[in-house]
């Protein structure tokens, strides 16, 4: 029953390419890592460009679609139903996408950037012009530019698939591009380097994930943070994940975003109050403006000086991560969208999501720059000691009940993880499946046939994240990113054609 419903070159093929490496790393780690790290390298100095440029131009495209006459046509045509309230909607869109990234990163980077700004621009580490600078690079790598990478994807294939019954795959709406040529194994290639580069992304978040969640128990058990306790913790990501999916959308993922959300907007609540409020609502307003001024340099690659190399290991690998994630989470986020208009698409996948990661990060970097600043580099000393994954904790044992919110934020990145990677193996194990005849993936998503494909490939994801995060850490993590990232801007790019081609010759078709 799997065999016959599954495509097999969009199924083995990125499961095969985890297998050799999970493989590979138990016969010679280092040989792979040094495989990995040249092909990085090579990613980088021939594609940081392609990145930068290609990611505004996705900016660019929300806004054009937003306010054109496409903004009014309703997904999935003019009677169609919604699938979820527009809360639910929303808190699935946000946790789908933030992962659990926007926890391990909203403290631990505004101490990089503050102790150490790009060498070009001739800013003193540990300054005033150092927090600015760290402030504004946050809201640049969290918030229009990433949401817009995943809003254009998924509305490209949302309005193929519900209005112009196209297959639920990539190469469904790409067809309007390429035509029929895309048929057959053409199609499956399409779609298997989009489920690679998910499987990277997915596994290098998770390997984020499982750094946050192991250095958290460490710090509020004592417990040591060794890779076997990593190893647990991924277990149990796996695990819950895994169960959370094939429980379903309605079931599952809907149930646990809305519990996400909550507690996302509880934390951000209480550090608000309890930490420097003055210096977040300051820090945060003149970052929003820096942000305003510099938004167009800075997404060329300018504005750093000539520092290639800091642009590379922050922006870049942002871009390649969010990137990495977006082929796939597109048939997810465009499948629950039926029912709402593109304008109302692109409120509740571009516009409020970066809001709330501008909200987020004022609050949470604001509070780890105002610590640092005042207790002479403390977390910079965490930071070096410890590793990033212990930087957020750091953080909040400054606050009142600090052992209960530590625990709290341990349960809320697992539950953030979850959330984000039980709603990408429910795409995942929908584009490794033959449209059903009647395209009802929701009906198909239920099946056997789904299940032992999100166990399989759950399995493949934590090891591949367990090997590449607890022997080589953060380094693990962004090369499994950038791997992921450069087929997936290829495709990202083309859905972008895609989009504009439904907004001009395919508009009067869409109902």
């Amino acid at each position: 029953m799997v065999l016959r419903s599954l495509r097999p070159i969009v199924f083995w093929l990125p499961v095969g390419t985890l297998m050799a490496a999970v493989i590979a790393s138990v016969v010679n780690f280092e040989g792979l890592m040094a495989v990995t790290s040249a092909i990085n390298t090579w990613i980088l100095a021939h594609f940081s460009v392609a990145f930068s440029w290609g990611t505004l131009l996705f900016v660019l495209s929300c806004l054009w679609a937003y306010f054109s006459p496409l903004g009014r046509v309703r997904i999935g045509g003019a009677d169609a139903e919604p699938i979820l309230s527009k809360w639910n909607w929303f808190s699935v869109t946000l946790c789908t996408t933030i992962a659990i990234g926007i926890l391990f990163w909203a403290t631990a980077e505004p101490v990089f950037h503050l102790n150490g700004p790009p060498k070009g621009l001739g800013i003193a580490p540990g300054s005033a012009e150092a927090a600015e600078f760290a402030m504004t690079s946050l809201f640049m790598h969290w918030s229009f530019t990433p949401y817009a990478i995943y809003c254009v994807p998924g509305l490209a294939f949302a309005l193929a698939y519900y209005n112009l019954g196209k297959d639920y795959s990539l190469s469904g709406p790409l067809s309007l591009v390429f035509g029929p040529r895309l048929k057959g194994i053409g199609s499956d290639i399409i779609d298997a380097l989009a489920l690679f580069a998910l499987v990277a992304g997915v596994a290098a978040s998770l390997g984020a994930g499982m750094m946050s969640i192991s250095g958290g128990i460490a710090k509020v058990t004592g417990i040591a943070n060794t890779p076997l306790l990593q190893g647990l913790v991924t277990i149990a990501i796996v695990g819950a994940f895994v169960i959370s999916s094939v429980a379903g959308l309605q079931r599952g993922i809907r149930v646990l975003s809305d519990i996400n959300i909550k507690f996302f907007f509880g934390l951000c609540l209480f550090v608000f109050i309890a930490g420097p409020t003055l210096y977040i609502l300051e820090s945060g307003w003149q970052g929003l403006q820096n942000y305003a001024a510099e938004f167009l340099p800075r997404s060329v690659g300018m504005g750093v000086g000539d520092d290639k190399a800091w642009a590379q290991d922050w922006t870049v690998f942002y871009w390649a991560n969010w990137l990495a994630w977006a082929p796939i989470t597109a048939l997810f986020l465009g499948r629950i969208s039926r029912g709402y208009t593109v304008r109302q698409y692109i409120t509740v996948n571009f516009f409020l999501p970066s809001l709330f990661a501008i909200i987020w990060m004022s609050i949470f970097g604001g509070a780890a720059m105002h610590i640092d600043l005042a207790e002479a580099g403390v977390l910079n000393e965490a930071l070096a000691r410890f590793g990033p994954e212990s930087i957020a904790y750091e953080v909040l044992a400054r606050y009142p009940f600090a052992s209960l919110l530590m625990a709290v934020f341990v349960f809320v990145s697992f539950i953030s993880y979850v959330t984000a990677a039980d709603s990408n193996t429910e795409a995942i194990a929908g584009v490794c499946q033959k449209t059903p005849a009647d395209h009802n993936i929701e009906a198909a998503s239920t099946g056997h046939s789904t299940t032992v494909i999100k166990i399989i490939l759950a399995f493949f994801i934590g090891a591949a994240a367990y090997v590449m995060t607890a022997f080589s850490g953060i380094d693990g993590v962004r090369m499994m990113s950038n791997l992921g990232g450069l087929p997936a801007l290829i495709l990202v790019l083309l859905m972008n054609v895609v989009l504009l081609l439904l907004g001009t010759r395919y508009r009067t078709k869409l109902g």
